[in-house]
């Protein structure tokens, strides 16, 4: 007892009080600066983290909120009580770490405790509870959450008020005394906080009447009411304790240990993680932007900053407290070696640092594991809110702005572009934790080499300054890089869309040919961006060895003497920054792969949109039946063209009225229909349309699907009109002819089916609809003349009864049905009338009639009979349907599910790579070079630690070797970068060669059963990880690895004992591991097929948007898209998450050898171990057993 309050207080005598007067005890116990007073308020600040530990530990109940989390606003007490909370922990924290070094620097120790260590509880007590009764209160129960509320006030209060007087007293305010007044205010703030801070409570059942949150539509709000009876991700509702160890994935873990994962055990993502979520908050943040600088343009990367500043902010105070806890090794080093040395300052000296070690370490693992578990949970976020805003823009695409994005381009964003910037934020902090902890490590270098400090601050500058040109030049190689893969991918996806007419007249090599070449192009920029990424690489590893030979040549010439306590601290600090200076290549690349796909998503999303709002009226005026009214009106696809495609368009059409629209090819009658769409802009006149319009197009477009789905097209299911329509539309045959029936897929843009098939699904989606206007642009051209007479008969003149027809038609024999007809020319009406009035009076009409007949004939006559003259009766359509509905299905149907590997594929994949043009070989020179670079480093830190205390070693001779060694290791560096470049550009050359001579050779079948998106994935987001990811993060991982195993053997050599601790260890880790990967490659996978139907949904909508703009069906497809956003984004959530949560606990395992070894250390006699003991600490220092996990994946 006598020790441990002497390490606390640094004076004895004042903890007794036997003898003395009263007035005396009550001073010790009342006076600010007493160590009984401070002693007592760091075990209150204990008392209160452990009880609101208890409490996070306790599940709270899931409350039903009628809108997402995320649109919930803190008041403006709950913002006020956080500012104050965090700003005094934020200095309360600083206060504690300068005091403390402060106390080294003058005393060569870090006691007494008693002041630096009451300032750091403090400041954790103020940042913890401070901040979650502040803004998470609400999520505690709270009965416990207002006593300590009122408990921190009062303690509060007592201590404010004894500070004061002892201010009065002496006559001197210092800091810790005004931080001790400002205590006051903010436990006042945090005790209004727990009593009326969250008013929004009881508003939660009105939060819907707000209008800020409105679902997308009424079937997508069904399905987001739906979706919360689903299987949630325990995320959503965990409490702080388990967020933080990652307690929630354990049920998860358990499920993929047991079976293999399949798509439904995969919990959906919360509400606030939802692609929905992200997208309104998004578009509410631009929204308001635009309405508060309405004359400029609105900053997309503001808003998404604007969008998730909170969890920004969080991460970087994660972020900041790793950066503070890793700094505390060279300290810790230096004082293990004064203890090693026998210059301890009490007793029990070692056994602390031991302890101060692990719990320094665990803090740095928990607080690095939330940073990058929350900074790729942003990622997440906005990966999903640009892949949704681009999917709606391209719904929006004007036509002028859709010739500059074609659907390859367009289908990149969000394959390649969004990823990249979603992969941005986790790299975010790496930017300033980087030159925070280069700062921190120069006060330390400070403190080891005085004045040759800024020799080694000179060496990092200049690093910097040489890797600059090669910045430029990177950012410049980059864009050039995603120029041409837009190039490629833009042949490759037309050369997709079309190789049946490619294989029908075999000019497969001649497009193999174009793609290779243009892949060719490809491969020079990517080149180049992967030799200036490996010179990057090799400047920043190469780097702490430059650092050394200016610091060391500095103590040299300044005289500067070097003993172990100094040199291993400086060396220490280089570990220190060792690993964010390696990750300074990979922040740069990053940011400029970034900055280049930003800028190409922000340039699509503010290309202009169709202008077409004030053309189509949801309902009929009053007492008019007017349907189309379009008054001298000329409009053009190029809004700046001087010819117009329209001129002097005037045009009234009623409701039930039939109109048909002929000409001569380019006459102008399909841009009319288009413009009637609101798709052609306006130059000048007015066209208004009254009511819901169906659309059949030339050429028709079919959804992947079933071809139930295509006739409903999103609308219920009415038995009666549907078994109707399909004998209007003659479709019931054809149905009799698959063996699903109606419930038969059909193949990517309706592959099986032939043109006439199609365009009568057509014709019955647009039927079904039960439109007021129908707009039929030439639908009888792909089928028969007795279908299209039946056609004709049934439908047009008779189901369409009562609707307003527009019908471009070259089958003059249907025109003297209509109530008009018009004949247009060049862009204009020549002529309004009834088809006889039109033959007796127009020259031009008479012409194209007569060239009709000559090459079609004018046998048809216009009948009203069906062409289901086969006895098939309506109760047999039912009786059939019936039959299929209970019937059970034989066979599968076309497009097959995506497969996907299950269990333990091996190294099956890694072998398959290196297979690739002497890849095994290359590779081996990697691995060759890599550790030679780590045997030189080793043999390094021998030759420091054997010879720095040696009278019989120079100073001299000592720092030459020492440089000597370290140059030569470093050249090994270069070898393996220029090495694995050249493995990753050979292998991705001869892969790509080899994937597009299967997609050359592949029959059509493999094409008809496989959705185009598929296709994309494989030759856009899947092709660019092969060529820029892989290369690196293989050698990355056998460094990992080379590394591990050298610092085990260095730590078995120099501290044999540890094995006994280490090896149960790795057994434990090994099995953990195994356990791990059952469930993480399963969700891996999982991701990876999911990814493609995000894709393949984009293409058919952008092939398909003036059908689904047409039908005003954008919210569906939308609310579709981001339904695949969150079927893709689940797997990648729980998937980086089990990566954090294995890393944890393999971190927890590391340090408890680190201890180990730490406490083996200093069980050895006094003066066992001197300067060698930097090599065990060296060595524990980068053990860290996520590196096994890099290994295995």
């Amino acid at each position: 007892m006598e020790d441990l309050w002497t390490m606390f207080c640094g004076d004895f005598t004042c903890s007794y009080s036997e003898g003395k007067p009263w007035h005396s005890i009550f001073w010790h116990f009342t006076h600010p600066s007493s160590c009984i007073n401070q002693g007592t308020i760091t075990c209150f600040n204990i008392v209160l983290l452990i009880m609101l530990l208890f409490n996070m530990i306790q599940i709270p109940l899931p409350k039903p909120v009628a809108v997402p989390a995320r649109f919930r606003n803190y008041s403006a007490l709950q913002m006020a009580s956080a500012i104050v909370s965090g700003c005094l922990g934020m200095v309360y924290l600083c206060l504690g770490i300068w005091i403390l070094i402060e106390n080294v620097r003058k005393t060569q120790t870090v006691l007494p405790m008693n002041w630096w260590l009451l300032a750091l509880f403090r400041g954790c007590t103020w940042l913890v509870v401070g901040l979650i009764v502040s803004l998470k209160g609400n999520q505690l129960p709270k009965t416990p959450l207002r006593i300590l509320s009122i408990l921190t006030f009062i303690f509060a209060a007592i201590i404010c008020i004894l500070s004061i007087f002892a201010a009065i007293l002496n006559g001197i305010v210092t800091i810790t005394i005004v931080l001790d007044a400002l205590s006051l205010p903010g436990a006042i703030l945090l005790l209004l906080c727990a009593y009326k801070g969250y008013g929004y409570e009881d508003g939660d059942q009105n939060t819907n009447e707000s209008g800020l949150y409105d679902p997308l539509s009424a079937d997508h709000n069904g399905s987001t009411k739906a979706a919360c009876t689903e299987q949630v991700t325990q995320f959503a509702t965990a409490g702080c304790f388990s967020k933080l160890s990652f307690w929630w994935l354990n049920p998860l873990m358990k499920k993929g240990g047991e079976k293999t994962l399949q798509d439904e055990d995969i919990p959906k993502l919360s509400e606030a993680e939802r692609a929905e979520s992200c997208y309104l908050l998004f578009s509410y943040q631009l929204n308001k932007q635009m309405q508060s600088k309405p004359s400029s343009q609105a900053s997309i990367l503001k808003t998404i900053i604007l969008c998730h500043r909170r969890e920004i902010f969080v991460s970087g105070f994660f972020a900041l407290l790793k950066i503070v806890t890793v700094s505390s090794g060279p300290l810790l080093l230096n004082a293990f070696i004064l203890v090693a040395e026998g210059k301890g300052n009490f007793k029990y000296e070692g056994y602390l640092l031991a302890i101060a070690l692990f719990f320094a370490k665990s803090l740095e693992s928990l607080s690095q594991r939330q940073w990058y578990f929350r900074t790729k949970l942003i990622g997440l976020k906005v990966r999903s809110l640009l892949t949704a805003a681009i999917y709606k823009k391209q719904l929006r695409l004007s036509n002028a702005a859709r010739l500059m994005h074609s659907s390859g381009e367009i289908t990149n964003y969000v394959t390649v572009d969004a990823y990249r910037i979603g992969e941005f934020p986790f790299w975010f902090h790496q930017t300033w934790t980087t030159s925070l902890q280069l700062c921190i490590a120069l006060v330390i270098l400070f403190q080891a080499v005085r004045l040759a400090m800024i020799a080694a601050l000179v060496a990092i500058i200049l690093t910097v300054l040489c890797n600059t040109p090669l910045a430029k030049l990177q950012h410049r190689f980059q864009s050039k890089l995603m120029g041409a893969q837009d190039e490629r991918l833009k042949a490759s996806s037309e050369a997709l869309i079309n190789m049946k007419a490619l294989k029908l007249y075999a000019w497969e090599n001649h497009f193999k040919k174009v793609i290779e070449n243009l892949r060719a192009e490809e491969y020079k920029w990517l080149s180049a961006v992967q030799l200036r990424k490996a010179y990057n690489s090799f400047l920043f590893w190469s780097s702490p060895v430059l650092v050394s030979a200016a610091t060391f040549a500095a103590c040299y010439y300044l005289k500067i003497p070097l003993h172990a306590s100094n040199v291993f601290t400086f060396v220490a600090t280089l570990r220190l920054v060792q690993d964010p200076v390696k990750s300074i290549p990979d922040v740069i690349g990053i940011v400029i792969q970034a900055k280049v796909a930003f800028e190409r998503v922000v340039k699509f999303l503010e290309a202009p949109e169709l202008q077409n709002a004030n053309v189509r009226q949801r309902c009929h005026m009053e007492n008019n039946d007017l349907s189309i009214s379009i008054k001298s009106g000329e409009f053009s696809w190029e809004e700046n063209s001087s010819k117009p495609n329209l001129r002097n368009i005037t045009l009234e059409i009623r409701m039930g009225e039939k109109v048909a629209i002929c000409g001569e090819v380019g006459s102008g009658k399909s841009t009319l229909l288009a413009t009637i769409l609101g798709e052609v802009p306006k130059v000048q006149g007015s066209i208004q349309v009254f009511g819901k319009i169906a659309y059949v197009s030339q050429t028709a477009w079919i959804q992947t699907g079933t071809i139930q789905d295509n006739i409903l097209f999103g609308s219920a299911m009415d038995r009666q009109r549907y078994e109707g329509t399909l004998e209007r539309c003659s479709l019931v045959k054809d149905l009799q002819s698959f063996p699903y029936g109606d419930l038969a897929e059909i193949g990517e843009r309706g592959v099986n089916l032939s043109g006439g098939q199609k365009q009568r699904i057509q014709l019955a989606r647009a039927l079904y609809q039960d439109a007021d206007i129908y707009l039929l642009d030439d639908p009888f051209s792909a089928v028969d003349a007795h279908t299209a007479t039946s056609l004709f008969n049934e439908y047009v003149m008779e189901a369409l009864s009562g609707k307003a027809v527009l019908l471009v038609t070259h089958q003059v024999d249907f025109l003297p049905a209509f109530d008009s007809v018009l004949l247009m020319s060049d862009g204009e009406i020549l002529q309004a009338a009834p088809y006889h009035h039109l033959l007796d009076s127009s020259r031009e009409f008479q012409d194209l009639v007569n060239a009709h007949k000559e090459t079609a004939g004018y046998g048809r006559v216009v009948e009203a009979r069906s062409s289901v003259s086969n006895g098939t009766s309506t109760r047999e359509i039912k009786k059939s349907y019936v039959e299929k509905l209970f019937k059970p299905f034989k066979g599968g149907q076309l497009i097959k599910q995506e497969e996907r590997e299950k269990g333990d594929t091996g190294f099956k994949p890694y072998i398959q790579y290196l297979n690739q043009n002497k890849g095994f070989l290359l590779f081996s020179i990697s691995v060759l070079s890599h550790i030679l670079f780590i045997g030189g480093q080793i043999l390094q830190n021998f030759w420091m630690a054997a010879n720095v205390d040696s009278p019989n070693v120079s100073t001299l001779k000592l720092i030459e070797v020492y440089l000597v060694i370290g140059v030569f290791s470093t050249l090994f560096l270069l070898f393996r970068s220029l090495s694995i470049v050249t493995l990753g550009i050979s292998s991705s050359k001869s892969l790509f060669s080899q994937l597009l001579n299967s997609l050359f050779r592949a029959p059509m079948s493999f094409y008809d059963s496989t959705p185009l998106g598929r296709i994309l994935s494989r030759v856009s987001s899947d092709l660019s990880i092969v060529d820029i990811d892989i290369p690196f993060s293989l050698i990355f991982t056998i460094a990992a690895t080379v590394s591990t195993c050298s610092n085990l053997a260095v730590l078995a050599v120099v501290t044999w004992q540890v094995l006994f601790v280490s090896i149960p260890i790795i057994y434990a880790a090994i099995r953990l591991q195994k356990y791990y990967f059952s469930t993480a490659k399963e969700l891996m996978r999982i991701n990876g097929t999911t990814k493609s139907l995000v894709a393949n949904h984009l293409a058919e909508s952008i092939a398909g948007a003036i059908t689904i703009r047409a039908f005003d069906e954008e919210e569906r497809f939308f609310a579709k898209c981001l339904d695949l956003i969150d079927t893709n984004a689940s797997p990648f959530f729980h998937s980086f998450s089990a990566n954090e949560w294995l890393v944890q606990r393999l971190e927890t395992l590391s340090y408890v050898v680190l201890a180990s070894a730490a406490l083996c250390m200093v069980l050895l006699p006094s003066g066992t171990f001197s300067s060698e003991i930097n090599l065990p600490y060296q060595s524990l220092q980068g053990l860290s057993v996520w590196r096994f996990l890099m290994v295995f994946h």
